[in-house]
């Protein structure tokens, strides 16, 4: 049935269903997990990378979270070329709101510009849907920190704890049981640990994994990326993985 009405981003199922977007959402399924979890002093975003192959030369830069602007970060889970359209658009918004108003953009206005573009996307004949959802986190004047979430349809919504990509549902599930409204930042980067851990089926390890956090020092926003030396001490601190063992040198003649 599905046949006659997926072929246009514009034409409505009997169901009232637009396939295309479903067929976006998807796709996101298929990509890492991402989380990201509100706290009283601060977000924390924590997304897992696909390692595809032991070959491939891992980047230097981050492949899951992205600084927006000063205030904003997100991470994204999806088709990380569509990601990076969306990204530098927003950044580009971003820019032009401080530069007019000369004050930085709030969190939910920036959302909401870069939702109204992905949404031009299931309006027009000849395009397909964007094929990535974000986790935005910041901090503006108006409601201090924020996280929202977004999908291929340019929807949008502000959340607690929320969870993107492959298993979800099960991340979302265990992240509900978990949480309280008092959550400390520590506290939330690792419950966002034990859900991964939790729900990978191999050890977790810092190559698998991304964190940032987006918190105020000294009255400022600050975005700070772990790097993978802060990851596995915070593994082991938490008892999600085994210290390296220290091996013994074999001198050989």
């Amino acid at each position: 049935m599905s046949r006659r009405y997926d072929s246009r981003t514009t034409i409505f199922s009997p169901e009232g269903r637009l396939y295309q977007v479903e067929y976006a959402m998807e796709a996101i399924g298929n990509a890492g997990t991402a989380i990201g979890i509100l706290s009283k002093d601060g977000v924390v975003l924590v997304g897992e990378k696909k390692v595809t192959s032991k070959l491939l030369q891992t980047s230097t830069s981050t492949e899951k979270m992205y600084k927006i602007d000063d205030h904003v970060a997100c991470a994204v889970a999806g088709i990380m070329s569509d990601a990076n359209i969306l990204i530098n658009t927003a950044r580009v918004q971003a820019q032009r709101y401080t530069y007019a108003y000369q004050e930085p953009m709030p969190v939910e206005q920036l959302v909401q510009s870069l939702c109204d573009t992905k949404q031009g996307d299931t309006q027009f004949v000849g395009l397909r849907p964007f094929g990535v959802s974000f986790l935005f986190g910041g901090w503006d004047k108006n409601y201090g920190f924020q996280l929202y979430m977004s999908d291929p349809s340019g929807n949008y919504g502000g959340w607690k704890v929320a969870a993107i990509g492959a298993n979800n549902q099960a991340a979302q599930s265990m992240l509900k049981q978990d949480y309280k409204d008092d959550i400390t930042r520590e506290e939330a980067v690792q419950l966002a640990l034990k859900v991964l851990g939790t729900m990978d089926s191999t050890s977790l390890t810092s190559d698998k994994l991304e964190l940032a956090e987006v918190f105020l020092s000294s009255g400022k926003v600050k975005y700070q990326v772990s790097s993978p030396e802060s990851l596995s001490k915070l593994l082991v601190n938490f008892g999600l993985t085994q210290p390296a063992a220290e091996t013994s040198q074999v001198t050989v003649s």
